[in-house]
């Protein structure tokens, strides 16, 4: 008893014990008291993209500390703030091992015969506050852990220690030595002196070290965020000392994304542990002492074939993954050191400050590292989606004190080169080498950062499955109520104990049936088969349940609505007459030589790559339509000002009258969506020296001499725009020959050009895509794209693809940032569709109305934004995020961070999200999401929880039929499973009165010829091939479903409570003659209570009498009217009466039971303990189940699933949903003031938004929060 007290006072939580855990605020480290509250800053976030759509990281290291005296009487238990991968608040608490807990945890452990461990296994917090005491996190080695959310999560993490004393005598390491004495570096205020010793916890695979001068935890792996980039360069520019390298690999750990494969034997055990698999083999023990073997047999091999099962499809998912990353761990880099010069190494050695030589090509990148020295052109198709070759540019080297990231205008990501993408070509400067210092290694780079969302993916809310927990509780308190009963009833009657034990035991495997979990997963595996004959696999079968409540599908665009890349349509030439007639590429015959063909033919980012042409798709269907050829010039290439090794276009040796053998590309100022065109310097072999430009058609105009762009430019954009083609202008000029092109500035080129024509592009959408979203719309399903392209091409597919209506305007948003003293603004534009057309300063070119007449608030809308807007307004304008996701259907130049944390803000609205994509960078948001469908089976496919063999988004109605169809045959299953155990139970209890019960043989009957013969065949039923324009119940606990299974208990113990009532009043009923049949049949009863005939082995004479027989053909032939009339059709399943094989089984099941109810065969009543009754008592049983049946068939269909009347009541009383959605929905409807058109707000002060009541943690410095 002792025991059991402890452990209740130490299983209570913190704030049981006087502790109050809360959150606060400072700017500022503070020291107060003893106990600290304290935020590990999260880990690399993807928080934005730059114009180019590539991914751009925002790291901090640093945990900000604030006192909290208040909390001085929570024995130092600490409160720490832990925002991951994806943002998900932790409060920590620091634990101490003691002994004497630990002895008496040990000694409860034996004496519950193992119960007290599996609980333990259970309830890790449990386990930690049996063994522990609560003290300071220096002092702590144990942490608690768990999440603020609704689920209130705990986990524990062990705090470990690097011992550094093996390199000391290796290196001859001192506390006193240099490289460990400077403390400017946070490895070195890990190390504690004089021991050389590191404290460390690790968090979803991210290492923490104890920085002993702060006293705090701050993460490793990363260099620091405040270095400059002179500091970087003086610093880490020659190399890492061999001392360094080993310390920093000991401490940082190898730079190893390490995805181990789980063994089978602990997948197994884990899942054998699970509470119903306990709760089973109880139930199996408990019905082979009472000789019940044959239904024992049968849920041993159900379970058994469940736990297959889930291990395979467990086992699977882990090699998947492991495949996918394993890659990653064995490269060979080559390493500069400070003092051993260039070295081969593996990958895994490499630490934060390696120096990496880059050679060659065709590189994958083990690492996220910061080009130092010359230049790389990168494919980061892994982290964008988009395979556009990316030139990197290395670092400039400042005389500036500020943080390297911060310290240009220049996007620092141009410096990055991220782990998991492929340098295709490296090119050295005058030093001879292209030199990379290693920035994050591990699970701290961008590809680790992938890789743990899919691990570690936020906890899936879904009420159904709560609510199930709650449904079993409910049926645990009812059996324990029939326990109490059973005990008393039985007890007075003087029944031996042990008798007494088993009967109360049995109530509880009757009200609680151990066959749930199978006849649920029954359901599941039906709709998996289903989907796998359409060419959609599931990894996760829990999840098809959820694909019946999504109400909004995010989709990819690039590769999941269009096709792959654009084609090219035809080009517009202009001369000073203006437009002439389009040149289409359909009839293959080239352009006719001019500027505007050399344009197409060097203006650029093209590479040849091994004899390949790679670059931007929009770039290689330019260059292709111009049918001329790529070379690299050699060494006898010689023009003034040219580079060995250029790039020269050649004309194809078919092609005639071209005046000039080839044209060198000089000089590339690269493509940048801020400014919205690239140019290129260009000599002619043998003419003249050119730059081309390239980009938005508004922008290029505006570098034009007004005389050369044609009065009819306006226009003539608005005929292709209004169709959706994409378009690009090109425009050129003549340049001096005597400026070498190196000394040219951006500035110097890019004036006083001829305008040349335009290109026309179209971005064509798969055949699929269009009826595929408007049944989705129709069906009332939100439809949204998120793609990493630009934002006009987006708005073009949106509205080509009907996910935007002809009628349905698009506004656009645009948020900036801080700049100097102006806040953080955003503005509201209406997009022009067909009227004037003003120059936008949008990606590409965006067409935007001047003038808006206040009608254009009317009638329905969408906004579109990009990436860094989206950025912007999560951390300057919070408090109108939830306002422009309620109608935000279109975001561009999405990172796949902001694609994850978008999902996200979806979730919080209480939308049910699935997301759709094809690419790796699409991994975050296909994890994030309620349902994940991948259209691809590379990486995407490991994270999503779907994959589509067909690479089309036909995938997703399907889905969401079965999904729908699996929730509704799962609430069906329920409601079933509730009424068969209910029905059990109610029979039992009546003939416990009489100290009687049903025989094993009874029992078996319903349990396996009925029951699980139903629970096999009733979810059978197909999805409905329409979707209908609303979704089946999410919760058991919904009104209508409530009802249902209340008024049916109520009906089904009505009906017992009769039978069994009225069999004791009949005349022919009497308690010491059981003979109620005519001559024939007194043979059966006499038989069955002579004490001198012969019993065979079965049959057992107590089980026998009026009241027994009365109530087992009741309760038997109610378990089949049940699961008729609660098997539903329309409109998500099948009818009914498709199920050929439920029905058939419906009618063996109801005759052979009518059989033998008129039947009088001796031997068959005397196996199923039952006695003979007279045939008006039969047909009076035929009545009340026929009553009963008409009854619940009536109410169920005239009122449970009348929604037309419940529709009605909602709207008499009131009755409004409590989604965020719905409310902010009601709420924008009637502010007339939204949407705000032709306006600029700006934010009052920096992260002004941060006060309101909705936040999003992805976008906050942890320093601001503390």
């Amino acid at each position: 008893m002792a025991i059991l007290l402890w452990l209740n006072f130490a299983a209570a939580p913190p704030e049981a014990r006087g502790c109050r855990p809360r959150f606060v605020c400072s700017q500022s480290p503070v020291r107060l008291c003893s106990v600290r509250a304290f935020a590990l800053a999260r880990d690399t976030v993807f928080s934005g993209s730059n114009a180019d759509g590539i991914l751009y990281t925002e790291s901090s290291t640093r945990l900000s500390v604030a006192g909290i005296p208040a909390f001085e009487e929570c024995h130092k238990i600490l409160l720490v703030q832990l925002t991951l991968r994806h943002p998900l608040p932790l409060e920590v608490f620091g634990y101490r091992t003691q002994g004497c807990r630990q002895a008496l945890c040990l000694a409860g452990s034996i004496f519950s015969f193992g119960i007290l461990p599996l609980v333990f296994y259970w309830r890790p917090a449990w386990h930690v506050w049996a063994n522990c005491v609560p003290c300071s996190l220096q002092e702590a080695d144990v942490v608690l852990l768990r999440t603020t959310d609704e689920f209130q999560t705990y986990s524990r993490k062990k705090v470990t220690w690097i011992d550094l004393a093996a390199l000391g005598s290796a290196f001859g390491l001192t506390p006193d030595h240099p490289v460990i004495a400077d403390e400017e570096y946070i490895i070195n205020r890990a190390i504690r002196k004089p021991d050389l010793e590191v404290r460390c916890i690790k968090v979803q695979k991210i290492r923490y070290v104890w920085n002993n001068l702060e006293e705090q935890f701050q993460k490793i792996g990363s260099l620091e965020d405040w270095l400059s980039s002179a500091k970087i360069h003086l610093k880490f520019g020659s190399g890492l000392t061999r001392e360094e390298q080993e310390i920093r690999r000991l401490i940082c750990g190898p730079n190893t994304i390490d995805v181990e494969i789980t063994p089978i034997w602990k997948l197994l055990i884990k899942e054998v542990l699970n509470p119903f698999y306990i709760f089973q083999l109880f139930s199996v023990c408990l019905w082979f002492s009472e000789d019940y073997k044959e239904y024992a047999f049968a849920i041993i091999i159900m379970s058994i074939i469940s736990i297959a099962l889930t291990v395979y499809d467990l086992r699977e998912q882990s090699v998947k993954l492991h495949r996918l990353v394993e890659s990653h761990n064995s490269i060979t880099v080559s390493v500069c050191g400070r003092k051993d010069g260039v070295r081969e190494l593996e990958s895994r050695f490499l630490v934060p400050g390696d120096l990496l030589i880059l050679t060659g090509n065709k590189v994958q990148m083990p690492c996220d590292a910061l080009l130092i020295d010359g230049s790389c052109v990168v494919d980061e198709g892994m982290l964008t989606g988009e395979s556009i070759p990316v030139t990197k540019t290395p670092l400039p080297k400042m005389d500036s004190a500020a943080p390297w990231k911060t310290q240009s205008d220049t996007d620092y990501k141009r410096h990055v080169l991220f782990c998991g993408t492929e340098v295709i070509q490296a090119k050295a400067t005058c030093s001879g080498t292209v030199r990379a210092v290693v920035l994050q290694t591990g699970f701290n780079t961008a590809k680790g950062d992938l890789v743990r969302s899919i691990l570690y993916p936020k906890p899936m809310n879904f009420k159904l499955y709560r609510d199930a927990i709650r449904f079993l509780l409910c049926l645990v308190g009812t059996a324990t109520i029939g326990m109490i009963y059973t005990l008393c009833v039985y007890v007075l009657s003087g029944e031996p104990p042990e008798e007494v034990v088993k009967k109360a035991l049995d109530v509880i495997t009757i009200a609680v049936p151990p066959a749930l979990p199978a006849a649920l997963t029954t359901g599941i595996i039906y709709a998996q088969r289903r989907l796998k004959k359409r060419g959609i696999f599931c990894i996760s079968p829990q999840r098809i349940n959820v694909c019946g409540q999504l109400n909004l599908v995010c989709f990819d665009k690039t590769g999941t609505l269009t096709r792959d890349g654009l084609d090219l349509w035809g080009v517009v030439p202009c001369d000073r007459n203006g437009f002439q007639e389009v040149h289409s590429f359909v009839s293959g015959k080239a352009l006719p030589w001019g500027p505007l063909c050399a344009a197409m033919a060097s203006c650029h980012s093209l590479i040849l790559l091994d004899g390949t042409i790679q670059g931007d798709p929009l770039d290689l269907k330019m260059f292709e339509a111009t049918t001329w050829e790529m070379a690299i010039s050699g060494e006898d290439f010689h023009i003034n000002g040219v580079p060995a090794h250029a790039m020269v276009v050649k004309p194809c040796k078919t092609a005639s009258q071209v005046p000039v053998a080839g044209i060198a590309i000089l000089h590339q100022f690269p493509f940048s969506s801020a400014l919205q065109r690239m140019t290129v310097i260009v000599q002619e072999m043998g003419g003249d020296r050119l730059a081309f430009m390239k980009g938005a058609p508004e922008r290029v105009a505006s570098f034009c001499r007004p005389e050369t762009v044609p009065t009819s430019f306006v226009s003539e954009l608005q005929i292709y725009t209004t169709q959706g083609f994409r378009v690009i202008a090109l425009a050129y000029k003549k340049l001096e020959t005597d400026h070498h092109t190196t000394a040219l500035t951006r500035e110097k080129v890019e004036f006083d050009l001829i305008f040349l024509g335009l290109l026309i592009l179209e971005n064509r959408l798969k055949e699929e895509t269009k009826p595929v979203l408007e049944e989705l719309i129709s069906a009332r399903i939100r439809t949204v794209m998120i793609t990493g392209d630009n934002l006009q091409t987006a708005i073009t597919v949106a509205r080509k693809s009907g996910m935007v209506s002809e009628s349905q305007k698009v506004i656009l948003i645009e948020a900036n940032e801080m700049t100097g003293s102006s806040s953080a603004s955003i503005s509201w534009t209406l997009v022009e569709e067909k009227k004037h057309i003003a120059y936008g300063n949008q990606d590409n070119y965006i067409n935007i109305r001047e003038e808006v007449s206040d009608n254009s608030r009317e009638g329905s809308y969408h906004f579109a934004l990009s990436g860094q807007s989206f950025h912007v307004i999560s951390q300057h304008f919070s408090s109108l995020l939830p306002k422009i996701l309620i109608n935000g259907t279109i975001f561009a130049r999405m990172s796949p961070g902001q694609k994850s944390s978008l999902v996200e803000e979806f979730q919080k609205l209480d939308y049910f999200v699935g997301m759709c994509g094809d690419g790796a960078n699409d991994c975050g948001a296909l994890k994030m999401a309620h349902v994940g469908i991948s259209l691809s089976e590379q990486e995407a496919s490991v994270a999503s929880p779907f994959t589509s063999k067909t690479p089309n988004i036909e995938c997703v109605p399907h889905l969401i039929k079965e999904g729908r169809a699996a929730l509704v045959t799962s609430f069906c299953m329920f409601k079933y499973m509730a009424l068969y155990s209910m029905i059990q139970y109610v029979g039992v209890l009546l003939l416990y009165w009489e100290t009687n019960s049903l025989s094993n043989y009874q029992f078996l009957f319903q349990d396996l010829a009925i029951t699980t013969l139903i629970g096999v065949t009733m979810n059978l039923n197909g999805a409905y091939p329409k979707l209908v324009p609303f979704r089946p119940a999410g919760r058991l606990i919904s009104p209508p479903l409530l009802l249902s299974v209340i008024f049916n208990i109520l009906l089904s113990l009505l009906m017992h409570i009769v039978g069994f009532v009225l069999v004791q009043k009949q005349t022919w009923y009497s308690i010491d003659v059981h003979s109620a049949c005519t001559v024939q049949n007194e043979t059966i009863s006499k038989l069955a209570i002579s004490p001198t005939a012969p019993e065979k082995p079965g049959s057992n004479g107590v089980f026998m009498s009026f009241e027994n027989t009365t109530i087992w053909f009741l309760g038997t032939i109610n378990c089949i009217i049940v699961a008729l009339t609660f098997s539903k059709g329309k409109p998500f399943r099948q009818p009914t009466y498709t199920n050929y094989t439920f029905v058939l089984v419906l009618i063996i099941q109801l005759g052979m039971c009518l059989f033998i109810l008129f039947a009088d065969i001796p031997e068959l009543y005397r196996r199923l303990d039952l006695l003979c009754t007279p045939v008006l008592w039969r047909v009076y049983i035929v009545v009340m189940l026929s009553s009963n049946f008409v009854v619940s068939l009536v109410v169920e269909e005239a009122i449970i699933e009348n929604r037309a009347l419940w529709m009605s009541i909602k709207k008499c009383f009131g009755y409004k949903s409590n989604n965020q959605y719905r409310i902010w929905q009601r709420e924008l409807a009637n502010d007339p003031s939204w949407p705000p058109l032709n306006q600029t707000s700006f934010s009052d002060l920096p992260g002004c938004g941060r006060e309101v009541s909705y936040s999003n943690p992805v976008f906050e410095s942890n320093e601001e929060q503390f």
